[in-house]
């Protein structure tokens, strides 16, 4: 075994042992932080593809920013994990078989005939000077140009959607009006009185 398999099944590991932390812990700060580390080492396999700009992006665009977002807002949500947990083996009639399902048909797809050495041989050398950001590119571009849209197109409608569901009119918060704050005057805000002067 070389030192490339030896990082590939290291990384791979912690991968795995990360994805089942991220499902299993009981505190979602620390399913954020096992789900950190599980990004941190899919950048690893990533590097052992030759794919840098996958890799850096995976750690500054998700790590950097997406995980830390995730991290503030469960940190600042008052989360009722009882009343989460309530009502979960009511519903394993239905959740078990679908889970059995998925994981055959995980097995299916990951097995040695789809994902084996003879189906997957190693990738190529790549030439000097050779960059994996503009093949990247021109492969989204060109031949993956239609599902990227319609993938942009989903975001951007969850986006509105999001944007939508928290302008609703809520009456535990004040809100202010800027128009209104524009159109005041000072009769509207100052009255001015005379009071007689008090003599001793």
């Amino acid at each position: 075994m070389d030192f490339k398999t030896a990082l590939f099944y290291i990384f791979s590991t912690i991968l795995v042992l990360a994805a089942l932390r991220v499902v299993t812990a009981r505190n979602p700060v620390h399913a954020v932080l096992f789900l950190v580390l599980a990004f941190f080492n899919a950048s690893g396999l990533w590097l052992l593809l030759q794919a840098e700009f996958l890799a850096i992006a995976l750690i500054v665009v998700y790590v950097g920013a997406v995980m830390v977002l995730f991290l503030f807002v469960v940190m600042m949500l008052d989360i009722n994990l009882e009343r989460l947990r309530r009502g979960f083996w009511n519903n394993l009639w239905l959740g078990g078989p679908i889970a059995v399902l998925m994981v055959v048909e995980m097995v299916a797809v990951l097995s040695a005939r789809s994902f084996g050495l003879e189906a997957m041989p190693a990738p190529a050398p790549t030439a000097a000077g050779v960059s994996n950001t503009k093949a990247l590119g021109v492969a989204i571009y060109t031949d993956y140009v239609y599902p990227f849209e319609l993938a942009s197109v989903i975001l951007l409608v969850a986006l509105i959607a999001a944007v939508v569901l928290n302008l609703r009119e809520r009456r535990d918060h004040k809100s202010l009006d800027p128009a209104r704050q524009i159109a005041v005057k000072r009769n509207d805000r100052v009255r001015i009185v005379s009071m007689p002067v008090e003599k001793e």
